[in-house]
């Protein structure tokens, strides 16, 4: 098992470089969207393909734009607590590839399951439901942002690689093992996400960054590749 050292100095020599640069860019892109306003929505954030909106890099780019102070800050802070003991495990390399993939493969599924969407509001619409235009066109204007996707993907890590340490939640106030976090969790986007709520979440990108690291987690353990850096 590769472990990796990180200086003793201040607060910030102590946070893992790949994780400080991921939280330093979000810091910037969103202090960019206050100044912007629409403009990093427009070109930055994931719209469905047949938006005019769409642009090839948002699968990417879209990680990095959040929605308002309390989005970033608690993806950020997750990622600090989470994500710092994942990179000391993989180095910074692999858990940059980890975290990228789980984004974007948040970005597919969330993508997939827009495309039923549509599909369903064309069939409507060529019925003669007039309500279901209103649909479509709301599907091509509605932004897709944050790293909540990649975030869940973190989770799932540390759940897999730290299974039985134990999490002290506030909300509700209980202590439970990382495995058992995860899997309630999952439980609760799938739930969400089948239900169909009407919160402004995008509940099955978060379980696309699930599933996409619990495929990567299984590969690498199949290849004996999961503790260290390669």
């Amino acid at each position: 098992m590769g472990y990796y050292e990180y200086g003793r100095g201040g607060f910030l020599s102590n946070i893992p470089v790949a994780v400080k640069n991921i939280i330093l860019i979000n810091i910037l892109v969103y202090l960019l969207t206050l100044l912007t306003g629409d403009f990093m929505y427009e070109k930055f954030a994931l719209f469905y393909i047949e938006s005019p909106y769409f642009h090839w890099w948002q699968p990417i780019t879209h990680m990095f734009v959040h929605g308002g102070f309390f989005h970033i800050f608690f993806n950020m802070y997750t990622l600090l607590i989470f994500g710092c003991a994942l990179e000391r495990i993989w180095g910074p390399k692999k858990f940059l590839l980890f975290y990228f993939v789980t984004g974007i493969g948040a970005a597919l599924l969330h993508t997939g399951v827009t495309a039923f969407q549509v599909e369903h509001f064309k069939g409507l619409a060529e019925a003669g439901d007039m309500a279901a235009i209103g649909g479509y066109r709301r599907l091509m204007i509605t932004p897709t942002v944050g790293a909540s996707g990649a975030i869940y993907g973190v989770l799932l890590g540390y759940g897999m690689l730290f299974p039985n340490n134990v999490l002290q939640l506030l909300f509700p106030p209980v202590a439970l093992k990382a495995k058992w976090f995860v899997l309630i969790f999952a439980v609760i986007e799938l739930a969400t996400g089948v239900l169909g709520t009407r919160d402004g979440i995008a509940h099955f990108a978060h379980l696309g960054g699930m599933i996409f690291g619990l495929i990567m987690i299984l590969i690498w353990k199949k290849k004996n590749r999961l503790y260290y850096e390669g």
